[in-house]
């Protein structure tokens, strides 16, 4: 296969002796480059190499004006703004979100020579129109609105005019005052030869440019597409050259040169459909193996083009080992850094500090950044992780300068540099940024990160960007309006690889492609929304308004796209278009209407295989998971059974044991966290402790309804105090914890007051509060000591009859605590209320035998069911319920807790998870 270059090269070595008054003007800068080497390659002879520019670079020298970046671009707009017009204006913050779509529309009209004060007045009128009133009199909303439209001749021409004098200018303005001085630049090269090569969709400004050049005599043009395209009236890839070959006087009874028929020669096209984006990056890596273990090669003639290049990520990732040699023209995006996001959250920390400090959410995020936790570490001790743990232990939803300097007393200077007291201008805050460059600069050399030490020059030099530009405009004065100029400068900006454009795998975006041919092509992403773009206009100028002065519209940006998708398929030998089959309106929509219209040419169809590809997927069965009992697990049994089963332990171990394993014999607990709001564990603790504080200073006495009306004055102070030690240093003086208060001041009152209706018609005596028993359990098959231990919420005596009452913040009813077969009280955890009660009924007996007692459970989320005694039935819905609690009781549960701990203790039986 020749390639377009080779005969565009062939065809100059047969025309010109001496390429030293060749100028020769291709699409992009790698053109460029693809055709040196290939001019090098193909001359038999030493010669002097022709200059070879890029279409921007030839115009930027016509003009004699510089490209302004992006930025400098936007600040002069914002410059220019300020001082047009009356009406109210926008922070730059603001103003940066609308400016870079004013910045594309003025861009457009210069680049299409469009008569700027007819567009614009254009534009006013309609806008006008939109928005009439009945009303005589305008709103001052809409009145500003209108002298918006109004003063945008105004603000293009003072913008255009500022950029001038500094000699800049924005590719529209570059290209039209390149057309203004185009005549002298003619007369100054009437004796070079103006060679273009490769062009498709061209913009009035180059379309002019181009013809008064070949117009002058010493010019050729050469067009890259396939007669098939060409000839067809109707087809998108044949769009803009027919335009031209019919508009153009010069191009009128001449033949194009560059054209030539290839598309038809015999190819192998696959069209691939995989679900999801990430899966087509693992095809393509698929692919690649078995091409490179096909042919043999270093892939050099094969090509990956990303339909849409945010997929390099993943496909860098899905690359082999074994190809060792890639090419990387696009680069890789600098938003996607981890820098770029420490300093996102950098921004994003001091931006949303409010008076109450700093969300301890969005400070544990920023002290969990792995940048942030290598500038913390230092001699073995990591200040950002004992800040984190600070935060969880001490409950802070919101922390100031002073707490993290009250946690941390060993580097002060790290933590002024990260959270400093008082609001900062933009000259200082960039200065901390360049100040953790530094540090981060000289860790990473210690750490020999070569790509780490890249982000970190990129972003020095952004930053010192950064400060020009704030220096330079003082309208860059707070937080806001430098943080979105800094995400405005990342947005597009990419980090380059270093690589060899001739050798190797080639991997590349479709305008990348241009003028470029290969043997094997793979291009991903081929759907709609994507390839083509779809229909987004991010535009202030209205639809019918571009038709009317022939500005682009999708309709033409659907032909570019089908063009560069064809030019792809011309000299190809093999052709792998992979679309993603899961239609999402983020990741694009359903089968290009490009491979539908592939698979509808009968003339190409014999060559095409059409596949859907799907990534193997071996079900997995969920296995229980089952741990043996080794020599150091039984270990581990001892010891708990030494220091004591508790109730809650022996129910964990019901429900699953697999949980009992977990928590209570490795000691894995829940991850201390930040309770923003109260959670149910520290809910139930502060019940719990309110009311034995209330009960204890009557313990021994009856109780009557003076001391019950005395505790219930004494609630809320008492509630307090408990919130104050159980919940850290939590806020509960609003939102979700003042509602969290209040209804344990409710639970408590009505509970008091369920009390006083109960002390008035009973003599209740409290015997003990919150007591703690253990006991051991004499269990003559194992050889280690087995206790039982526990706390009691509350015993007393009602008319003499000994009570135990356990306390729950949770629901419970009586079906949870009356049980009919004993076996269940430790087989199934439904039954887990009643095993609890019998554990406690247990241990009272072991220190003060018992002749009858009664144990049951005030469950605050049903007052009104009262005390729900432990029961035992003869089958289930019967109303005959023993409630009293004998030695003959107690003796069955012994007997089935026994059991259960000898469950446990056998070595033979492992832990088996159930499914709960």
């Amino acid at each position: 296969m020749q390639s377009f270059l080779q005969k565009v090269v062939h065809d100059l070595l047969g025309t010109y002796d001496s390429f030293d008054d060749l100028i020769l003007v291709l699409p992009s800068k790698r053109a460029g480059t693809i055709l040196r080497t290939t001019l090098a390659k193909t001359g038999n002879k030493t010669m002097f190499s022709p200059k070879i520019s890029s279409i921007e670079g030839f115009v930027e020298e016509i003009s004699n004006l510089q490209g302004a970046s992006n930025m400098e671009q936007l600040f002069t707009l914002y410059q220019a703004y300020m001082t047009v017009g009356p009406m109210e204006k926008d922070s730059f913050a603001t103003f940066s979100k609308w400016g870079q779509t004013l910045l594309q529309d003025f861009n457009e009209i210069d680049r299409y020579l469009i008569d700027s004060k007819d567009i614009f007045s254009y534009l006013a009128d309609i806008q006008e129109m939109s928005h009439w009133s009945l009303q005589k009199e305008k709103s001052e909303m809409v009145e500003n609105y209108i002298q918006f439209w109004n003063g945008l001749e105004l603000l293009y021409n003072t913008f255009n005019d500022l950029l001038k004098a500094k000699r800049l200018g924005h590719q529209g303005l570059i290209y039209r005052t390149a057309c203004e001085q185009l005549k002298e630049y003619i007369t100054q090269t009437a004796d070079k030869t103006h060679i273009f090569i490769g062009f498709n969709a061209l913009n009035t400004a180059e379309s002019y440019i181009i013809q008064e050049i070949l117009k002058g005599g010493n010019a050729d043009i050469f067009w890259d597409i396939d007669p098939y395209f060409l000839d067809d009236p109707i087809h998108d890839a044949g769009y803009f050259i027919r335009q031209h070959k019919n508009t153009w006087d010069w191009l009128k009874g001449k033949t194009l040169k560059g054209v030539e028929s290839n598309y038809l020669s015999s190819k192998n096209i696959r069209i691939v459909g995989v679900p999801k984006n990430v899966s087509q990056t693992k095809y393509v890596g698929k692919l690649l193996m078995e091409l490179q273990a096909h042919s043999n090669s270093d892939l050099k003639k094969t090509a990956v083009v990303l339909g849409d290049e945010t997929l390099l990520n993943p496909l860098l990732n899905a690359i082999p080992t074994e190809i060792d040699s890639v090419n990387i023209t696009m680069g890789y995006p600098l938003k996607n850094t981890p820098l770029a996001s420490l300093f996102s959250q950098y921004f994003s920390v001091h931006i949303k500090k409010d008076q109450q400090g700093w969300y301890y959410q969005q400070l544990l995020d920023f002290l969990s950044h792995p940048y942030i936790q290598i500038l913390c570490t230092e001699n073995g001790r990591n200040t950002a992780f004992m800040l984190s743990e600070a935060i969880k232990k001490n409950n802070w939803a919101f922390i100031t300068t002073k707490n993290l300097q009250s946690i941390e007393q060993g580097n002060q200077d790290l933590l002024e540099l990260l959270f400093f007291r008082e609001a900062v201008n933009s000259n200082t805050f960039i200065d901390c940024c360049e100040r953790i460059i530094q540090l981060l600069r000289d860790r990473f050399l210690e750490l020999k990160d070569a790509l780490g030490l890249e982000y970190l020059y990129k972003f020095h030099t952004h930053f010192n960007q950064l400060r020009e530009m704030v220096n330079e405009y003082s309208f860059v004065n707070d937080l806001k309006s430098l943080e979105s100029l800094y995400a405005e400068l990342i947005r597009n900006e990419t980090l380059d690889f270093q690589g060899e454009p001739l050798e190797g795998l080639q991997i590349m975006g479709m305008l990348e492609s241009r003028v470029l041919d290969f043997e094997t092509v793979i291009l991903t992403s081929v759907n709609e929304g994507i390839l083509p773009s779809g229909k987004a206009n991010n535009s202030f100028i209205p639809f019918d308004l571009k038709k009317y002065y022939k500005l682009p519209t999708y309709k033409e940006k659907d032909a570019v796209y089908t063009y560069h998708f064809y030019r792809l398929l011309q000299r190809a030998r093999n052709v792998y278009l992979v679309y993603n089959t899961e239609p999402d309106a983020l990741e694009g929509g359903e089968k290009s209407r490009l491979l539908t219209q592939l698979l509808t040419d009968g003339n190409i169809l014999g060559s095409i295989t059409e596949i859907v590809a799907a990534p193997e997927i071996v079900p997995s069965v969920k296995s229980l998971q089952s741990i043996d009992k080794d020599s150091g697990l039984m270990e581990l049994v001892k010891e708990h059974a030494g220091n004591g089963f508790s109730p809650t332990s022996l129910s964990n171990y019901i429900r699953n044991p697999l949980d009992f394993y977990k928590r209570n014999l490795l000691g894995i607990d829940d991850v201390v966290a930040v309770e923003e709001t109260v959670a149910h564990n520290t809910f139930g603790t502060i019940v719990h402790d309110s009311l034995e504080d209330l009960y204890k200073p009557f313990l021994g006495r009856y109780l009557d309804a003076t001391i019950i009306k005395q505790m219930i004055a004494a609630v809320k102070s008492t509630v307090t105090g408990h919130f104050a030690k159980s919940f850290a240093d939590g806020d509960i003086s609003r939102g979700k914890n003042l509602i969290a208060f209040n209804v344990v001041v409710r639970y408590v009152e009505n509970f008091l007051k369920l009390e006083l209706r109960e002390v008035e018609k009973h003599k209740i005596k409290i015997l003990g509060i919150e007591e703690k028993l253990r006991i051991n359990i004499n269990i003559p098959e194992l050889d280690f000591p087995v206790v039982l231990k526990g706390k009691l919420d509350r015993i007393d005596e009602k008319d003499g009859r000994l009570r135990i009452i356990d306390y729950k913040t949770g629901k419970v009813t009586s079906p949870n605590v009356e049980i009919v077969d004993w076996e269940d009280c430790i087989g199934d955890y439904d039954y887990s209320k009643a095993f609890q009660l019998l554990c406690y009924a247990a241990m009272y007996n072991d220190s003060r035998p018992i002749d009858t007692i009664e144990a049951g459970i005030i469950s605050f989320k049903n007052l009104s069911g009262g005390l729900l005694n432990f029961a035992v039935k003869e089958k289930k819905g019967s109303r005959n319920k023993d409630i009293l609690i004998t030695q003959e009781t107690i003796a069955h549960f012994m007997h089935c807790l026994k059991t259960l701990i000898l469950e446990i203790a056998n070595p033979q039986i492992p832990f088996v998870e159930k499914e709960v």
